[in-house]
């Protein structure tokens, strides 16, 4: 991600100055630091009868031609749990509920510094599978069989479902 020159309330050059225990952005305009804060995201695991994982396959960087779990970035004002499913929707075609919190992790990205990614588990859903949005495929996977997953974060939250939950 680009680091940012200019401050977003006033305009002016930023600078950079220790503040609070660490090196931080900082405004002497505003007199104020320039905070910046992980992205928030989500994934969905979504398992179905025959207790098959489903992944789609990414069409955008980072890591297209990838398989990961539904998800992407929650909006502003958006609650994470319907960032999940508006995404596993956009990405799936499917309409799903959720049962369970699955965790919270913190990861660092090429594209974005850091993301918050907040995972969630799906076993109850409608409709058939269809790629849409970023994703150019959506497949379900047997647990032995299960394709490289691109992100981190991703593989931990599967593994916690085959760990905890199935």
């Amino acid at each position: 991600m680009p680091e940012k020159t200019n401050c977003h309330f006033c305009g002016s050059l930023l600078t950079k100055k220790f503040y609070d225990g660490r090196d931080r952005l900082f405004c002497e305009k505003c007199n104020e630091p320039i905070y910046e804060n992980p992205l928030p995201a989500t994934c969905v695991v979504l398992v179905d009868d025959n207790d098959r994982l489903l992944l789609v396959k990414r069409s955008v960087e980072p890591k297209i031609g990838h398989w990961c779990l539904p998800g992407g970035f929650i909006e502003i004002g958006e609650l994470p749990e319907k960032a999940a499913l508006r995404e596993l929707k956009e990405e799936t075609s499917l309409s799903g509920r959720i049962e369970t919190l699955l965790g919270v992790t913190a990861t660092t990205s090429s594209h974005y510094s850091s993301i918050l990614m907040v995972g969630y588990l799906v076993k109850k859903y409608s409709g058939t599978p269809l790629a849409g949005d970023d994703a150019i495929d959506a497949a379900f996977f047997e647990h032995n069989k299960l394709p490289e997953i691109a992100f981190d974060s991703h593989r931990s939250f599967a593994r916690i479902y085959y760990a905890a939950y199935r």
